[in-house]
């Protein structure tokens, strides 16, 4: 795992008939695949390719149904020397996976829903992207909630150290781990801004951090018309590309985007100005 100036592009492959940000556009394996592709000619560092929808609402697959989906996109890809990463909550389908060539897991319960995960990718020694979760989407709404004096962020922050120490305890190197704050998991809105106007508590425990905010409803939200109707998916992507930069320059590790042609136009844009490219 290494790290940069800026942020690592993690492009979204979701391999699932529901996902919220295509409706099942990549769900075949051969339109999964030329997506992948595509996402790595528009500049993605790591394709981060998935079987299971989590949005609000969604039920799982079975465990077969997910296997099914991935490995066969995971192993096309890796086999044109793309940087897999699979985004499972399962310690099967994560063996699977990196048997297949994948070489990071993006697990968005953070060991929570599959413990097993954590020993299978420490036995591996690939990075584990840990997410901050509480429930599965089916009714993750329901927790939340975060009263305590903290706030949401300082709730995550000690959340997530604990999901750290059951990692550490299951044999993952500290430098193998990664931190997600879980925008959109078991939070509203204002929660979301929040986390992302304050990082910090999350910065100080001291690992790389990935954020995944591109096409999620709390910007279809910000930007909605004078009804009251949020802006589709679709149209949320200059939003995205508006904290694609505020992300950058907070120091983020990686950032989960399914436009990433436009992120990696806003992180050149970064660069220009830090002054780390030279050129007209």
């Amino acid at each position: 795992m290494t790290t940069s100036a800026l942020p690592q592009l993690m492009g979204v492959v979701n391999v699932t008939p529901d996902s919220f940000s295509d409706g099942g556009r990549w769900f075949e394996p051969g339109a999964a695949i030329a997506h992948g592709r595509d996402l790595i000619a528009d500049g993605a560092d790591i394709l981060d390719i998935g079987g299971e929808s989590t949005r609000p609402g969604a039920t799982r697959p079975v465990v077969g149904e997910e296997l099914d989906r991935v490995i066969p996109v995971i192993t096309a890809l890796a086999a044109d020397g793309a940087t897999v990463s699979v985004d499972t909550m399962r310690a099967e389908v994560a063996e699977a996976a990196l048997a297949a060539g994948a070489t990071m897991v993006n697990d968005v319960s953070g060991g929570l829903a599959d413990p097993r995960i954590l020993e299978v990718v420490a036995a591996a020694g690939a990075p584990y992207v840990a997410m901050h979760w509480r429930a599965h989407a089916d009714h993750m709404r329901d927790f939340a909630v975060y009263d305590g004096p903290g706030g949401v962020a300082g709730t995550v922050r000690d959340e997530l150290s604990e999901r750290v120490e059951a990692m550490l305890a299951a044999g993952l190197a500290r430098d193998r781990i990664i931190l997600d704050p879980g925008l959109g998991f078991a939070k509203h809105g204002d929660h979301n801004w929040q986390l992302l106007r304050d990082l910090g508590p999350l910065q100080a425990l001291g690992f790389p951090l990935l954020v995944g905010a591109s096409r999620k409803s709390f910007l279809g939200r910000l930007l909605a018309d004078a009804h009251g109707t949020a802006r589709t998916v679709g149209e949320r992507e200059h939003a995205n590309t508006a904290l694609t930069v505020h992300l950058a320059r907070q120091g983020v590790w990686g950032l989960r985007v399914h436009d990433v042609r436009a992120a990696r136009d806003a992180l050149r844009v970064v660069e220009r100005l830090n002054g780390e490219e030279h050129g007209s």
